[in-house]
């Protein structure tokens, strides 16, 4: 039958020592990895994006996740009025303002 089946052969005692640090250090390294070039640059976006809805003003140029540009007229704690064009007001709520234009971008347009 061991034409089928290899015969197994035990270990010696020198080969079969204890786990080394590098099986350690794997997992540990490509944690870090992980971080640093996922979860670190996520939360400096979301860091900056809460900054930049925080110091929305009177009078800003925005642009919302649905693709509205306007210019802001009124700021509530959570609702922000937007005149998208002479006589069109739409409130919008804050957390929807997608990044703020230089000004006179709309004007450009």
């Amino acid at each position: 039958m061991d034409f089928l089946i290899s015969p197994a052969f035990a270990e010696t005692a020198a080969s079969a020592g204890s786990p080394g640090l590098l099986d350690f250090a794997f997992p540990i390294i490509l944690l870090v990895l992980f971080y640093v070039m996922l979860i670190r640059p996520q939360q400096k976006r979301a860091k900056a994006h809460r900054n930049m809805q925080q110091s929305l003003a009177k009078g800003d140029e925005v642009v919302t996740d649905g693709g509205l540009m306007g210019k802001i007229n009124e700021i509530n704690d959570n609702a922000i009025s937007l005149q998208i064009a002479e006589t069109v007001e739409v409130k919008v709520r804050r957390e929807s303002i997608n990044s703020v234009l230089p000004k006179g971008t709309l004007k450009k347009l």
